[in-house]
């Protein structure tokens, strides 16, 4: 059972844990040595934000036209007061976070906490073979790669300018061993599933293994023909509603493919596909990736995956972004991690938590109808 770590739940083994787990043959002594990697003092605060890019002002107000009073760089943790509208001119979304230093404009910091967990001693079996999946729960934890050299674009990256590969809060991947170093430490070795193989070691605290309650089905009792899925993507109204029947049961805001790029040049090949479609395919986590050398995508441990076009286009998890109410993605529905958690237990195909991924033919799943706004 996961338990948040506190005082009295310490984040290291004793040694005397350490020696029965070694004696279960999780010693580190004959693997390869892993650099100690604790997990940071994030601020205390029940509630963190965590910028998602290089550089974000703060200002004094919520308004991109009142002074600035400081700066946050890119995975900087910081506490989250509270959300408020203010003023950004030139974007849709309108939402502030406040700071203890001020405010931010809240499409670029990731709403986060920071709840450590307490190790498991061994992984469960399943068809997938020894392990199970684990969901981050801190704002970000440092990977050492096992298997070097990396393979996948997102790491090769990473790596490319000295940054360290990190996973963050709410990205769920696989974890396949565990072993435990001389100091008491736990490591989980993670991977993706369906990834480009590289494979990690991180802090096992900073991970909770998925239940099957927490992924079991919402709603199992409606006629599944009964259940639709209604993505509103013009410029102005980004939304996403579950109906059963006619009852509107749930109501998300989203973030649709992106119209323009950086440089204000029309992307048709961005924009979220227009009609209805089935859902064909659920995962837990895939990662993500698409475009060009020069302008594509990698995107590793993308949770609560549903996809509804046969060219990738899916409802997911975002870590990368809280720009939600604004287009901004690269053709799919970006969601926050629990909006697309719901929808992923609310809709079919029903997917057990073993293995974690099903694909069904035609006619598919429950439909999905993507809608724009005639003028």
């Amino acid at each position: 059972m996961w338990k948040p770590l506190t005082k009295n739940n310490p984040s290291r083994l004793s040694r005397r844990d350490f020696l029965k787990l070694a004696a279960l043959g999780f010693g580190a002594l004959a693997l390869r040595p892993l650099t100690k990697l604790d997990l940071p003092e994030f601020p205390q605060a029940k509630w963190l934000g965590r910028v998602t890019v290089g550089k974000v002002d703060v200002f004094l107000h919520p308004d991109a036209n009142s002074q600035i009073v400081g700066a946050l760089y890119e995975d900087q943790v910081v506490p989250w007061i509270r959300e408020t509208v203010g003023s950004m001119p030139g974007r849709i979304n309108q939402r502030w976070v406040e700071t203890p230093n001020g405010f931010v404009w809240g499409g670029q910091i990731q709403p986060v906490a920071n709840l450590p967990n307490i190790p498991i001693a061994s992984l469960p079996t399943t068809s997938l073979g020894q392990g199970m999946w684990v969901e981050v729960t801190v704002p970000y934890v440092d990977l050492t790669l096992d298997n070097p050299p990396a393979r996948a674009p997102w790491l090769q990256y990473q790596l490319s300018i000295n940054l360290p590969p990190r996973f963050y809060y709410s990205q769920i991947v696989w974890a396949d061993q565990i072993r435990v170093d001389a100091d008491g430490q736990v490591w989980y070795r993670l991977n993706e599933k369906y990834g480009s193989g590289d494979l990690f070691w991180a802090p096992a605290e900073a991970f909770h293994p998925l239940t099957t309650k927490e992924i079991s089905p919402i709603s199992p009792n409606v006629d599944p023909a009964e259940k639709r899925i209604v993505v509103k993507t013009w410029e102005q109204t980004q939304t996403l509603s579950c109906f059963e029947r006619k009852a509107e049961v749930y109501f998300a805001r989203i973030s649709s493919g992106a119209l323009y790029d950086a440089w204000g040049n029309r992307v048709d090949a961005w924009e979220t596909p227009f009609g209805e479609y089935p859902i064909w395919r659920k995962a837990i986590s895939l990662p993500l990736s698409g475009g060009s050398a020069s302008s594509g995508w990698s995107l590793p441990a993308v949770g609560w995956v549903s996809l509804f076009v046969g060219t990738g286009v899916a409802i997911h998890s975002t870590y990368w972004h809280n720009n939600y109410g604004e287009p901004s993605s690269r053709g799919c529905v970006s969601a926050s991690p629990d909006d697309a958690k719901w929808v992923f237990r609310w809709s079919q195909p029903v997917v057990p938590i073993d293995p974690g991924d099903v694909t069904v033919e035609m006619p598919g799943g429950t439909k999905v109808s993507v809608e724009k706004k005639d003028f």
